[in-house]
């Protein structure tokens, strides 16, 4: 695998982990946390990751991918999983891409799909169950492990104050 892939390869399993450190321990019913009208849910925005990176499939096998709702956050995180998986094997077989570039999958797909990332983190602080911050830097993150077992952080910030304990 050449330099750009193996560093969108990368890219998928740090994706991997900041989602399942802001999934990992949330409340039962963080799934349908809505913060305000027209914001989605946590299970809306996992589906819509699962959503952006099963476009960025079509890069490689061509279609079209529209992914319907499942019905528990369980059942989306898994297929999140497996999508992130199935793209690490399709950037392995140094095939082609259809129509775009590896920076453009970056810029898109990808970097759309960690943008969401981030905003379910946002949202268990919203919902009341904040999570602690890290230097992921130092984080344990491994292409080979794409999925929902990911490890518990390496440098967490030990003097972070959880929201309720805020002045």
């Amino acid at each position: 695998m050449d330099d750009k892939r193996q560093l969108l390869h990368h890219f998928l399993a740090a994706l991997a982990y900041r989602t399942q450190k802001a999934l990992r321990g949330a409340p039962d019913t963080f799934a349908d946390f809505r913060a305000g009208p027209g914001v989605r849910t946590p299970h809306e925005l996992l589906r819509h990751m699962s959503s952006v990176l099963g476009y960025a499939r079509t890069f490689f096998i061509g279609g079209v991918w529209r992914p319907e709702r499942l019905a528990s956050m369980a059942e989306e995180e898994q297929r999140f999983h497996g999508i992130l998986e199935d793209l690490a094997s399709l950037l392995s077989r140094q095939g082609p891409f259809e129509n775009t570039t590896v920076e453009r999958m970056l810029q898109g797909p990808f970097s759309d799909a960690m943008t969401h990332a981030g905003q379910l983190a946002l949202l268990r602080r919203l919902s009341g169950s904040p999570i602690p911050p890290e230097n992921f830097i130092l984080a344990d993150i491994d292409p080979a492990n794409l999925g929902a077992e990911q490890p518990d952080p390496v440098s967490p910030d030990k003097v972070w104050l959880a929201a309720e304990d805020e002045p």
